[in-house]
C-alpha cells in the first residue's frame, strides 16, 4: 500500500480517537466529592478502566480521603488499567463471560449498601452491555451468551439488540438506578450508539427506558433468534417490563454525555483539513450493511474524483454485517473489502475504516485488529497473493484477506470508544 496515503490515513484516525478519550473529555464533568457520604464509583465498558484511573487520580488530587471511595470498573479483556482503591476486573467482550458475571455480581451489592449521603459516579462507555452482565431469574449465562451471539449473527443493530437485553437482565435498562436508591448518581457516558440515545448507551443501567418488551418480542420474531420458554417468558411478563421516565428511581440520578461518535468525526474532518483535503462529512450516526454502505461511499468517491476534488470522506455510525458464511471479520473490515472490490482499482483513492475502541469483530482478543486500509493497489496484490476478494466477501473472511495482505488496522485497545471512523481520501 502506498506509504504517504496510509500515514495520512493513520494520523487522522489517530486524532479521532485522542478527541473522544476520557481524559480530555471526563475531568470537567467530575463533580465535587460528597461531604459526608462515600464516593461509588461504578464503570463498565472499553473505557471503564481509563475512566475510573482519571476520576480516582481527580479526587485524589482534590485532597479527598480516598478510604471513603470505593468502586468497580469492569472493562474488555485488555482494557484493564489500575485505579487505586477501585478493583478493576477485566471480562468478556462481544459476549459476556464469568468474570464480567461474578463482578457485576459485586457492583450490584455494592449499589444495594449505598445511603442518602453517598455519591455514585457511574462512568459507563460503549461494550458495558457485555461486561456488566447479570442474568434475569430463569436463564443463566450460558443463555445470555447463545442469545448475544445468535443477536451479532442476525444483523440486528445496537439498538435492537440492547432493547432485548434489558429485558434478559438484573442490571441493564434502569435496574442499576433502582438498586442505588437512595443514593444520589451521577452517570458520565461515552456514547458508542447512533444517536446517543442514553437509554441505548451500555443498555442504560441508570436511565428510563424507550423501549418496550413488545418490541423486544418483534425483534426476537424478525431476526429469528430462538428462545428457551424461561427468556420468552421474562419477554412476555408485564411484570418484568423495565422502569419508564418517573419512576421513583431516577429521582436523584442524572445523566450527562461527556464524548459523542460526532466529536471524533469532527476531529477526523480537522485533520483532513491538515492534510490538504476538503472533509465531505456524511455523519456520525450512519447505519445499515457494512457491504451496502461501500458500495454508495464508492460511488461517491468516485464522483468526487471525476469532479476534480481533492476531497475526504469521512464517516462514523455502526455498520452490522448479516452473517452468513464461516470467515472471521468484522463490519469495518467487511466495509473495508466491500469498498475495494466497488472501486475496483481506481487511481488515487485509498481508504481507512476502523472502530475508535481499537476492535472490529474478532475474537475478544486485545490484539484483535480494529479494521483495514486499501488502496488503488489492493485487488491486484491479492491476485497476486491467490487471493479472491470476491470469494472472501461472501465468506465473511475479511480478516484472513487483509492479514495476508498486511493491511489490518491494529492499534490495540484504545481505552475509549465512540464508534467507528470510515475516512476515504481521493487525490
Amino acid at each position: 500500500m502506498n506509504d504517504q496515503g496510509r500515514a495520512a490515513l493513520l494520523r487522522i484516525f489517530d486524532a479521532a480517537v485522542a478527541a473522544a478519550h476520557p481524559s480530555l473529555r471526563l475531568p470537567p464533568h467530575l463533580p465535587e466529592a460528597p461531604a459526608r457520604g462515600r464516593l461509588l464509583v461504578l464503570a463498565a465498558g472499553k473505557a471503564a478502566a481509563s475512566m475510573a484511573e482519571i476520576a480516582v487520580a481527580h479526587y485524589r488530587d482534590a485532597g479527598f480521603d480516598l478510604s471513603h471511595l470505593r468502586g468497580i470498573a469492569v472493562a474488555r479483556i485488555g482494557y484493564g488499567g489500575e485505579a487505586g482503591p477501585v478493583e478493576v476486573v477485566e471480562a468478556g467482550h462481544p459476549t459476556p463471560d464469568e468474570a464480567g458475571l461474578a463482578a457485576t455480581r459485586r457492583v450490584l451489592a455494592l449499589a444495594q449498601e449505598a445511603g442518602p449521603d453517598d455519591l455514585a459516579l457511574v462512568l459507563i462507555s460503549g461494550g458495558g452491555s457485555a461486561n456488566w452482565v447479570s442474568p434475569a431469574e430463569g436463564i443463566d449465562l450460558a443463555e445470555k451468551q447463545a442469545i448475544t451471539r445468535a443477536l451479532l449473527r442476525s444483523g440486528a443493530d445496537i439498538g435492537e439488540i440492547n432493547t432485548v437485553r434489558k429485558r434478559l437482565s438484573r442490571i441493564k435498562g434502569g435496574r442499576l438506578a433502582r438498586a442505588l436508591v437512595p443514593a444520589r448518581v451521577l452517570t458520565l457516558a461515552i456514547s458508542d450508539v447512533p444517536g446517543d440515545a442514553p437509554d441505548v448507551i451500555a443498555s442504560g443501567p441508570t436511565v428510563s427506558d424507550t423501549t418496550t418488551s413488545a418490541q423486544a418480542l418483534a425483534i426476537v420474531e424478525r431476526r429469528g433468534i430462538a428462545l428457551s420458554a424461561a427468556a420468552r417468558a421474562l419477554l412476555e411478563d408485564p411484570a418484568n417490563e423495565t422502569p419508564k421516565p418517573g419512576d421513583p428511581a431516577f429521582a436523584r440520578a442524572e445523566f450527562r454525555l461527556i464524548a459523542r461518535p460526532a466529536d471524533a468525526i469532527e476531529a477526523a474532518a480537522e485533520a483532513v483539513r491538515r492534510e490538504g483535503y476538503e472533509p465531505v462529512t456524511l455523519g456520525a450516526d450512519l447505519e445499515g450493511e457494512a457491504r451496502d454502505v461501500a458500495q454508495a461511499h464508492a460511488r461517491l468517491a468516485r464522483e468526487l474524483r471525476a469532479a476534480g476534488r481533492r476531497a475526504a470522506i469521512i464517516s462514523g455510525g455502526e455498520l452490522t454485517v448479516t452473517v452468513r458464511g464461516g470467515g472471521a471479520g468484522g463490519p469495518n473490515q467487511e466495509y473495508a473489502l466491500a469498498l475495494a472490490i466497488a472501486l475496483d482499482g481506481t487511481a488515487g483513492i485509498c481508504a481507512l475504516a476502523g472502530d475508535t475502541d481499537g476492535t472490529d469483530g474478532g475474537v475478544g482478543s486485545p490484539d484483535d485488529p480494529a479494521g483495514a486500509l486499501i488502496d488503488e493497489t489492493t485487488l491486484a496484490r491479492a491476485v497476486a497473493t491467490g487471493l479472491d476478494a470476491k470469494a472472501h466477501l461472501s465468506d465473511n473472511d475479511s480478516t484472513r484477506f487483509f492479514e495476508t495482505l498486511g493491511d489490518l488496522l491494529k492499534p490495540g485497545p484504545t481505552r475509549t470508544n465512540v464508534n467507528d471512523c470510515r475516512i476515504i481520501l481521493v487525490n
